[in-house]
């Protein structure tokens, strides 16, 4: 995933506080997740996404990039 897109996708879910997946993105969830970034909530119907701290932290890191 480009440097970009992680951030932008990071941002999002940090706005939402508790992202809904939508369709056509699990697969960038999951990355996420597998990266230690995003939490994913199976437990509900509508899957969603959660920042990790190491999430936060890395988010924080690209904002000072660009």
């Amino acid at each position: 995933m480009e440097s970009l897109q992680l951030k932008e996708l990071l941002e999002m879910i940090d706005t939402q506080v508790s992202s809904p997946i939508l369709g056509g993105m699990e697969a960038e969830y999951e990355e996420l997740e597998a990266m230690g970034y995003v939490h994913i909530n199976r437990d509900e119907i509508q899957h969603t996404g959660t920042l990790t701290p190491a999430g936060l932290t890395h988010l924080e890191e690209l904002r000072h990039q660009h």
